[in-house]
């Protein structure tokens, strides 16, 4: 940084409107998603049925926001352009927000970096028309229009050309707008939008306005938007604790991603990034998930307005709540109990990615007979009558050397209606072939067993207090300003078999570890949990520590890949299944089972 030169003494000046606004332009506008965002926002808040947003550009040409909502009056709308004029708050109390907008800064600052028109007209009112261009307001004019408004912007950052040069390219900036219009789309069901990229005269999303009650036209709309796959793998919630309330739906494990971008977070409507939900959200999914991969899930978190504070980032994407470790607590309690109410479920796309990696041998083709008619069907059903008692040996009687027997065949009997069938075959010894009601199942034996006594273990030590071993010399800890936080959430570290005691400013004694761990290093230990006491407001890190040591020792006390089981062990693993949370993915977040419906398989087969 270029320093003043410290012998001419500073001089204050008073920013004249326009480079005030350009530099609120720069908090408020980062992108042209921001510009459609804030436009977005002011058609809710206007009551809009029906919003058609029209991009050129990227974007960064052209931005139209049209809407049917109450519109402005013609005296309103130079007074929409001034800085911190809004209908949306009175000023009386900041803490009572229940718009989008209320800062009144969106509009002054996309006309002071671009060119802006609006033209609006209200119920009993004439249309007007006015602009804006680089900070400077032209007289409001009369206009044709229907009730509503339409924000026109175009050459955004015009007036500021450095701001260009950071922008992405057209389809990059493109699929940010397109974000943001779904993530909006997603929180207000009963609202119509569209959007369209007129330089290639095409609509790159579109969503009706759904029908129904609340939830079910809620759920239609995030279906629209994230696909049927994510509806058909998705748990519903519905929870309240201490005048919180937490809806939506979460995926099963098994449906998790690369990438956290299937992560839609919501506080009383508004689309939020904010950390502490996120934790939550990682933490509600803890020991369920393989490292690497993300949860996707819509959750919308309800309370008085006076609970959260909106007011507290430039483009109001993270809040504040009053109570956050009640919001936090409610996040983590209703997805560890939707999730383990799941119990067997698994993913879906686990069935269709078994049937898409099944090709026709090299050479075959995928001929499809064409269909008899029933004449012939008939002279078939009579030539096939058997003429002579068939004889007791068929396919078994000769078995070739040459391919050893990998596969022991049960029993027939009568598939149960439970979920996951009736054992038909251990396969390679390691994969049980079941027959459902309308399908196959199939179960990789190891990885399930080692779940199943995973959560017996985690059952099991979920009561008690967990052994801790002392040190022989306390390990002494400098975490500075963070020991004191550490320090507040001893009691919890307690129960998990991690004592600690102040030692002089800024540091800490570890006094006990967990006996479970073995030769931990205290100081990583500790220092990791102060890392997350700080990001997320609560940490999981020990009890992720533990778990892993129950998960090592549930791996090695399950049944073993390569062991022959009988039918009633087999069977008897089902039911366990069924009956047990959380199985239907292993230790390390994969599934432990796959369904092949019968008519997929049929399909398969040309059939």
């Amino acid at each position: 940084m270029t320093r003043p030169d410290p012998r001419i003494p500073p001089v204050i000046r008073q920013l004249d409107e326009a480079t005030a606004n350009r530099i609120a332009a720069g908090e408020v506008v980062e992108r042209p998603a921001s510009a459609v965002k804030e436009l977005v926002e002011n058609a809710l808040d206007a009551g809009a049925t029906r919003i058609a947003i029209a991009i050129a550009g990227g974007g960064k040409r052209l931005v139209r926001v049209t809407d049917d909502g109450c519109g402005m009056a013609a005296g309103d709308l130079p007074l929409a352009l001034a800085r911190h004029a809004t209908s949306k708050i009175d000023g009386s109390d900041l803490l009572d927000i229940r718009s989008f907008g209320f800062r009144g800064e969106a509009l002054p600052s996309l006309g002071a970096v671009g060119r802006l028109t609006i033209t609006s007209r209200a119920e009993g009112h004439e249309a007007a028309r006015i602009a804006i261009e680089g900070g400077r307001i032209e007289p409001a004019r009369p206009a044709a229009a229907n009730r509503g408004t339409a924000v026109e912007l175009r050459d955004l950052f015009f007036a500021t050309p450095a701001r260009l040069r950071f922008l992405r390219t057209d389809r990059a900036e493109t699929q940010a707008i397109a974000e943001v219009v779904r993530r909006l789309a997603m929180a207000e069901p009963s609202v119509a939008f569209t959007l369209t990229d007129e330089d290639e005269a095409r609509v790159l999303f579109r969503a009706d306005a759904e029908q129904g009650d609340l939830f079910d036209a809620l759920s239609a709309r995030i279906g629209r938007v994230m696909g049927r796959e994510f509806i058909e793998n998705a748990i519903p919630l519905d929870a309240e604790r201490d005048g919180l309330r937490l809806t939506g739906l979460a995926a099963l494990p098994t449906y998790s991603r690369g990438a956290a971008v299937a992560q839609h977070l919501y506080v009383n409507g508004r689309p939020v990034r904010d950390k502490l939900l996120t934790g939550a959200l990682r933490a509600g999914y803890f020991d369920v998930l393989p490292q690497g991969r993300h949860p996707a899930a819509v959750l919308f978190v309800h309370c008085d307005p006076q609970g959260v504070d909106v007011n507290v980032h430039p483009a109001k994407a993270e809040v504040r709540f009053r109570e956050p470790d009640a919001a936090r607590g409610l996040v983590v309690a209703s997805l560890r109990h939707a999730l383990a109410g799941a119990g067997h479920r698994a993913s879906s796309t686990g069935g269709a990615a078994t049937l898409a990696a099944m090709r026709p041998a090299p050479g075959l083709s995928s001929w499809r007979s064409p269909s008899p008619s029933q004449a012939a069907l008939a002279a078939a059903h009579a030539a096939q009558a058997p003429l002579m008692p068939i004889a007791p040996q068929g396919f078994a009687e000769a078995p070739d050397p040459t391919f050893p027997a990998a596969a022991r065949i049960e029993p027939e009997a009568e598939a149960p209606h439970a979920p996951l069938g009736a054992a038909r075959a251990q396969l390679h010894g390691n994969w049980i072939v079941a027959q459902s009601r309308d399908g196959i199942v199939i179960v990789d034996q190891h990885a399930a067993h080692e779940r199943l006594v995973y959560e017996r273990l985690k059952s099991q030590a979920a009561g008690a207090r967990v052994p801790s071993q002392a040190l022989l010399i306390p390990a002494i800890v400098d975490l500075g300003a963070d020991a004191e936080r550490v320090l507040a959430a001893s009691l919890d570290l307690d129960r998990l078999g991690l004592v600690i005691e102040p030692f002089g400013p800024g540091c800490v004694a570890v006094r006990k570890l967990p006996a479970a761990l073995g030769q931990a290093d205290a100081t990583a230990l500790l220092r990791d949990i102060a890392d997350d006491l700080a990001e997320q407001g609560a940490s999981d890190r020990l009890q992720g520590r533990l778990d892993a040591v129950l998960s090592s020792m549930a791996c090695h006390g399950s049944v073993r890949s390569g062991r022959s089981l009988t039918g009633e062990e087999m069977n008897a693993l089902l039911r366990e299944m069924e009956r047990t949370p959380r199985s239907g993915q292993c230790n390390h977040g994969r599934p432990t089972w796959v369904e092949l419906k019968l008519s997929d398989i049929e399909r398969l087969f040309g059939r």
